[in-house]
């Protein structure tokens, strides 16, 4: 069986939280700059139960001053299921 890398949603909300800390901005900062009406999609990012959407992800990023690639944390070791 191929395995192929997937994202570890809770890491990278761990992650997304902690960029977040270190750029000094708080939820509510983010968001202002999403233009969000609730903070809730941001509190899903950062516990993993959802992720930005791509678009989300590129403005993220920016506004974090990181790439994407150091906000997602990629397990290579789960295994993604295909159907044929």
């Amino acid at each position: 069986m191929f395995v192929m890398p997937a994202i570890d949603m809770v890491a990278t909300g761990k992650n997304i939280a902690r960029l977040r800390e270190a750029a000094g901005l708080t939820v509510k900062d983010l968001q202002d700059i999403f233009g969000f009406a609730t903070p809730q999609a941001i509190y899903k990012w950062q516990h993993g139960t959802a992720m930005p959407t791509i678009d989300n992800l590129v403005v993220l990023a920016a506004v974090l001053a990181v790439t994407m690639d150091e906000i997602i944390v990629i397990d290579a070791d789960l295994r993604a299921r295909m159907s044929a």
